[in-house]
C-alpha cells in the first residue's frame, strides 16, 4: 500500500506494473483475503497489518465486482493508461519534445511488431508496451533467458517509457508546458 502510493508520486510507470503484479499476486489467492493474510500480510509488521489487509481485501473485491479476478485490469489501472495514452498524444503534437518523439519513433517497430505477435493488433500502444516490460519482469522473475532481440526491443520501450513517466510527473506538478 505505502509502497504504491510512493510509486505513484515518482514514478507512474513502475506504479503501473507493480499494480499488475498486485492483481497478480491477488489471483493467485483467488482473491480470498484469508489467503492474502496467511501467505503475504502476515510477513509485515503488526501495526501495518490492519491497513494492508483493508487495502487488499478492498482490491480483491474491486477485482470481483469488475469481473477481473481471473484477467484484465482493474479500471483503476486502466484509468492510469489512458491518463497516459492522452499525455502521449499530447506530447506527440507539441513541437516541445522532440527527444520524446524520437524514443517514441525509436520504440514504434518493436511496439507494431509485438502487437502482431500477440494478436491485439487494436490494442492501445501503451498497453502493449506495459504488456511487454511486464511480461519481461516476470521472465527475469522466473530466472529464464530473454533473446537479445527482446532486450533490444526493450530497451527502446523502456526509454520511451521512462521519458512518458518522467513528463507525467512533470505534467502532475504543473511544470510541463506542451504550448508553443
Amino acid at each position: 500500500m505505502k509502497i504504491a502510493q510512493r510509486l505513484k508520486e515518482k514514478n507512474i510507470a513502475e506504479y503501473l506494473i507493480y499494480m499488475w503484479q498486485v492483481e497478480d499476486l491477488l489471483r493467485a489467492h483467488d482473491c480470498d483475503i484469508d489467503k492474502v493474510k496467511a501467505n503475504i500480510i502476515s510477513r509485515f509488521p503488526e501495526a501495518e497489518q490492519p491497513a494492508l489487509e483493508e487495502w487488499y481485501a478492498n482490491l480483491a473485491e474491486m477485482m470481483r465486482t469488475e469481473g477481473v479476478a481471473e484477467k484484465g485490469h482493474l479500471q483503476i489501472n486502466r484509468n492510469v493508461v489512458l491518463e497516459l495514452t492522452d499525455l502521449h498524444a499530447r506530447l506527440l503534437a507539441s513541437t516541445r519534445y522532440p527527444f520524446y518523439n524520437a524514443a517514441y519513433f525509436k520504440a514504434l517497430p518493436f511496439i507494431v511488431e509485438l502487437r502482431q505477435k500477440n494478436g491485439h493488433k487494436e490494442e492501445p500502444e501503451l498497453e502493449t508496451c506495459f504488456e511487454a516490460l511486464y511480461g519481461v519482469l516476470l521472465l527475469r522473475l522466473q530466472k529464464k533467458d530473454i533473446s537479445p532481440a527482446t532486450t533490444k526491443a526493450m530497451e527502446s520501450i523502456s526509454s520511451f517509457i521512462s521519458l512518458l513517466a518522467n513528463y507525467y510527473g512533470k505534467d502532475q506538478k504543473g511544470e510541463l508546458k506542451l504550448d508553443d
